[in-house]
């Protein structure tokens, strides 16, 4: 518990590689279009419970895992952001289910320390190109469905992006009270 304290409190963050290649602004929203570099991912499945809930017991396990709850015991340094697949209902709610991830900061990419958390697993993605928005706040649920129809609607119909998930991206601690970063992320198909 003290590294994953130490990790969050004290160590530099590492940002999620990526490149803007576009920006726009419609309806009073801005937004980019994004290419994200690929990598190993820390995830974590929470599943039957409210999205906030969910959200916060993935992103616990995780601070723990890159905190040093793994077999090298080794605190690696944060990632930003912390990203939460969210699965939309028909109706633009969220489904009790979410995906919790991390990047592996570089210098652990290669060879990544094994969780001691069995539900953690790591994960190989793919690059990906991607639409985001951002806001400020400490973000709920309704928030990133909010910003998730903003984006929607700026977008239009021209755009092409998966709409069975999105991600909901926070870039901050939990004590950081002011200047807070979120995002809502479409991926482009």
């Amino acid at each position: 518990m003290l590294g994953m304290i130490k990790n969050s409190l004290l160590s530099t963050v590492e940002a999620w590689p990526y490149r803007v290649l576009s920006k726009g602004e419609k309806e009073q929203l801005s937004y980019e279009e994004r290419a994200c570099e690929g990598g190993r991912f820390a995830v974590v499945e929470v599943a039957g419970k409210p999205f906030d809930e969910a959200s916060k017991e993935g992103v616990l396990k995780l601070l723990k895992y890159v905190g040093g709850t793994n077999d090298k015991g080794v605190g690696m340094g944060m990632t930003a952001p912390v990203s939460i697949t969210a699965f939309p209902a028909e109706d633009g709610s969220l489904q009790q289910k979410v995906k919790v991830s991390l990047r592996i900061p570089s210098q652990f990419q290669v060879n990544p320390p094994c969780p001691s958390d069995e539900s953690i697993k790591i994960e190989e993605r793919q690059g990906m190109t991607i639409y985001s928005t951002q806001f400020g706040g400490y973000a709920k649920e309704m928030d990133y469905v909010n910003y998730a129809a903003k984006l929607k609607s700026a977008l239009g119909s021209e755009a092409a992006y998966r709409k069975d998930f999105y991600f909901c991206n926070g870039y901050d601690p939990p004590m950081k009270p002011y200047g807070r970063h979120n995002e809502v992320w479409f991926v482009k198909e």
